[in-house]
């Protein structure tokens, strides 16, 4: 029996569907090493939304097994990793969707959060590159999620917590990207920053965990600005902006488009942390409203 994670086992009290999940896991971990013929090879972990085992298959190659909560967001990251084929990102082995279940090439445990920022901006911009390859047909659109969000922030009170300038600025903006099919839609990360990032064997640097869609390449640079919030939340404006302005150069994007994005997707997380009624972290819809503010004040 493989053991569950402290931090699993905190994920049942997230609700009913959650506790399901939880209380199958065991079960849906031996049947997996069965059905790939692999064993443990040291602790479990876990991310937000998953348990991750080491485990080494019959040939005795290390290697990593992926179950996920089934969710939206991360239900076609094979597809991702598929079309990727190892090239900027984490070597998929095989992959059973019915389980949200991954096995993954295994990389090392360190990531991008210890190296310093303008670096790690300088890496990711550089996977970019690796990631962004043309768009396929099996993956959602991001111009649809964005059409949404974008109706949606016409419901916020005036008065609210958000700026209402930010408000009409993102809604416009929002409509505007959605109608200029001047950049072809690739695939993107959508969810790449320091932690997504690990070191590996057959090159530097690799991307973990995609939530990938179909859209504009510009829409991936704010994870990487309200991530490792304590390295800046000293200087705000400056730290964002040199992120922003690392990762627009390195990547070759256009200032105006990338600036745009970050607006758009951080007025919409706002958005969603005022409906969610902020959750468990009060502190992230200030986040948001710095970021967007940042990259334009």
């Amino acid at each position: 029996m493989i053991p569950l994670p402290d931090g699993v086992a905190a994920m049942a009290r997230r609700g009913p569907r959650w506790a399901d999940w939880v209380a199958e896991l065991p079960s849906t971990a031996e049947r997996l090493a069965a059905q790939w013929r692999v064993r443990p090879d040291g602790d479990p972990g876990c991310g937000h939304c998953s348990l991750v085992v080491p485990v080494r298959t019959a040939d005795g190659v290390q290697a990593m097994l992926k179950i996920g909560f089934p969710e939206q967001d991360s239900e076609n990251e094979h597809l991702a990793l598929r079309l990727w084929g190892g090239h900027g990102a984490v070597k998929l082995l095989s992959a059973d969707p019915r389980r949200h279940a991954l096995l993954l090439e295994r990389l090392h445990p360190r990531d991008l959060s210890t190296v310093p920022e303008t670096q790690a901006c300088e890496v990711v911009a550089g996977l970019y590159r690796s990631l962004h390859v043309p768009a396929s047909p099996a993956l959602r659109a991001l111009s649809s999620i964005v059409a949404r969000g974008t109706a949606e922030l016409a419901d916020l009170p005036r008065g609210g917590p958000i700026p209402h300038r930010l408000v009409e600025q993102a809604a416009t903006l929002g409509r505007e990207l959605i109608a200029d099919r001047s950049v072809p839609d690739r695939v993107i990360h959508t969810d790449l920053h320091y932690s997504n990032v690990l070191a590996g064997d057959r090159a530097p640097w690799l991307a973990i965990d995609p939530k990938p869609l179909n859209g504009d390449p510009h829409y991936e640079l704010a994870p990487m600005l309200w991530n490792r919030w304590d390295d800046i939340v000293a200087d705000v404006r400056d730290g964002v902006r040199r992120r922003f302005w690392t990762l627009v150069d390195a990547a070759g994007f256009d200032e105006d488009r990338a600036r745009a994005w970050v607006i758009v997707r951080m007025v919409h997380n706002a958005m969603w942390a005022v409906q969610d009624g902020l959750g468990a972290d009060p502190g992230w819809l200030t986040r948001c409203v710095a970021v967007a503010k940042a990259v334009q004040d």
